[in-house]
């Protein structure tokens, strides 16, 4: 047990490099499928954590808070959403793999539910903030599209993406959790030898500037905005007109001011008071994962170039579980 809890710490390392690294990364320029991304690679590392683990729940709970904490020490313009998100993951995963054998199926019901959370919590966002509104100003675009191609359809145009959107983020659950299946089948059959690496000079990482996320914020808002003023606009009619957009236009401001300057940080305040009673107790493992985290960097990087014989699906696997096998067995050259 004494290996299994050195490659359990490694693990929990991986797994907050990716939430406040690449995590961060992606939602300071606010890319369209963070949630696919940094979610896929987060149910791969709690799969693997409770693969090695005695103790699923414990141990799953445990690296939870330390990714968390470690999240908001390093990336803390990340959004309330990305704290939900992770928190769900890590619950749900550690419910799963405490009451049901290592199968398949658990692999595939946890991509499911997981990347089926982050869909729906997109589409609730969008909901709270433009209101019925975006709906209706998406349909209006739908009837505008089918009567242009002489096409009329009784389903709603917003219909057919939220379904769509749904499926392709349940298609993606299903392929994530049997790529999780193959991946761990690589690790757990490759013979477990020592990878020695020379340690690099810390510290050469930047961190992105907090505003391009919030210029991000800013530019994708007044896009959706446009659109639903000029669908309400152009194809309102009497009813709704530019007054209805306009409407929506105020209300999404004042409910972004709202949650950014007041309900925002208030529950990030709630978070991190928690988290900082937690820090102490876990001080030790916050310390060791952080000091993993330059090695980790040039381990992937090597690993990179290790695989650059293969092509295509092959390179990425084998990329991907050769990174993990090599840090979780990694040792610098003076030990």
């Amino acid at each position: 047990m004494k290996s299994n809890k050195s490659i359990i710490d490694k693990l929990t390392a991986l797994w907050a490099l990716n939430e406040s690294g690449l995590g961060g990364f992606l939602h300071v320029f606010n890319t369209p499928f963070t949630g696919l991304i940094v979610g896929g690679v987060s149910i791969l590392l709690i799969s693997l954590i409770a693969f090695y683990a005695e103790n699923k729940w414990q141990a799953i709970i445990k690296a939870l808070l330390i990714v968390l904490i470690i999240k908001m020490a390093v990336s803390p313009y990340s959004p309330f959403g990305a704290y939900v998100a992770v928190s769900f993951q890590a619950l749900f995963g550690a419910f799963l793999f405490s009451n049901f054998s290592w199968k398949g199926a658990t692999l595939i019901i946890l991509g499911i539910v997981t990347f089926l959370e982050s869909a729906l919590q997109k589409l609730l966002i969008l909901t709270i903030v433009y209101g019925e509104g975006l709906w209706k100003a998406i349909n209006m675009y739908g009837v505008w599209v089918q009567e242009k191609l002489n096409f009329i359809s009784e389903t709603s145009t917003s219909s057919v993406l939220v379904t769509t959107y749904l499926v392709v983020y349940g298609i993606c659950g299903i392929l994530a959790g049997l790529f999780i299946k193959s991946i761990i089948n690589i690790i757990s059959n490759k013979k477990e030898t020592d990878f020695y690496i020379e340690p690099d000079s810390p510290g050469s990482e930047k961190k992105p500037r907090t505003t391009s996320f919030k210029s991000k914020i800013i530019w994708v808002w007044l896009i959706t905005v446009a659109v639903i003023v000029l669908a309400f606009t152009f194809f309102g009619g009497d009813l709704l007109g530019w007054k209805k957009g306009i409407y929506i236009m105020l209300r999404s401001f004042l409910i972004l001011m709202l949650w950014y300057l007041i309900i925002g940080p208030l529950l990030l305040k709630l978070i991190r008071k928690y988290l900082n009673k937690k820090e102490s107790q876990y001080k030790e493992d916050i310390t060791n994962a952080m000091d993993l985290f330059p090695y980790f960097i040039q381990i992937i990087s090597f690993t990179w170039q290790e695989t650059k014989h293969l092509k295509g699906y092959t390179r990425f696997k084998y990329f991907i579980a050769n990174s993990i096998s090599n840090c979780i067995h990694f040792k610098m050259s003076s030990e």
